[in-house]
């Protein structure tokens, strides 16, 4: 570590996040084998950390890829994480996979988003579930959050529309609070302002709630479905973009709707 102008580069970023994150100097030191003395002087301005040192703290305080790169230029270090575009020959191999996984998960529905929603991929079980859905929200960018909540989306079909949609806004704001997202709260308040549809119905047209999880129960031509979700993240990404992919799968929650993909794929 090297003495720095007080007051001034990655310091009140680095604090910031370790706030968030609710940890004290201690805590943090003792993580990164370094002393709380050493951390107040990075956090001020005394001392600018090395680059090696950075990334540790970064790390120890779950930091996104994206965000360690912002951490990074602040210390006057170079971005450590590219930010491949999706397209780019470089991830062939990626996409290829992600597009085999998707369609080895059919008939059951699975899709591939962004950090803001934004749909990457979706196999044709997705696509099923869209069936009669407004062009203006299947134009692309196409939004996962404004099909599913959307008052001429998805929500008028969601039979247990409250408890999902609760669910789909905790989620967010968990995600805000880890990565910081101006586009994602404001994905958020868009999305939490839509007004809510009665979707009718009635608690016994649901049947019995699984214990493992909050179902998905939505109406497909006349047909009840009930799903599970399941989200996949890739574990020690090296590229921001990468990073920033997550696989949702639905997983079918009763025999009746196994039997029902099943008979739409035949």
């Amino acid at each position: 570590m090297t003495t720095g102008a007080p007051g001034k580069g990655v310091g009140p970023l680095l604090r910031g996040w370790r706030e968030q994150r609710r940890i004290s100097q201690l805590d943090l030191a003792l993580r990164a084998d370094s002393s709380a003395r050493h951390i107040s002087f990075v956090e001020t301005g005394r001392s600018r950390p090395s680059e090696d040192f950075l990334l540790r703290l970064a790390e120890h305080l779950d930091v996104p890829v994206r965000e360690q790169n912002a951490l990074l230029l602040a210390a006057g270090y170079a971005p450590r994480f590219p930010e491949t575009p999706l397209d780019d020959p470089a991830l062939d191999t990626l996409r290829e996979a992600i597009e085999q996984l998707l369609q080895g998960y059919e008939p059951y529905p699975a899709l591939v988003v962004d950090a803001t929603y934004q749909v990457i991929a979706a196999n044709r079980a997705i696509m099923l579930l869209l069936d009669g859905l407004p062009e203006h929200l299947l134009e692309p960018p196409v939004n996962a959050m404004r099909l599913t909540l959307h008052p001429e989306g998805l929500a008028p079909r969601i039979r247990n529309l409250a408890e999902w949609r609760g669910h789909l806004l905790h989620q967010m704001d968990r995600q805000i609070a880890l990565q910081r997202s101006d586009a994602l709260r404001a994905l958020h308040d868009e999305v939490a302002a839509y007004p809510v549809a009665d979707p009718g119905g009635s608690p016994e047209d649901a049947g019995p709630v699984p214990h493992f999880a909050l179902p998905l129960r939505i109406e497909h031509g006349g047909q009840l479905l009930s799903f599970v979700s399941s989200i996949s993240t890739f574990n020690t990404p090296m590229d921001v973009t990468v990073a920033e992919l997550a696989i949702e799968t639905l997983l079918p929650a009763d025999p009746a709707t196994v039997k029902y993909l099943n008979s739409l794929a035949g």
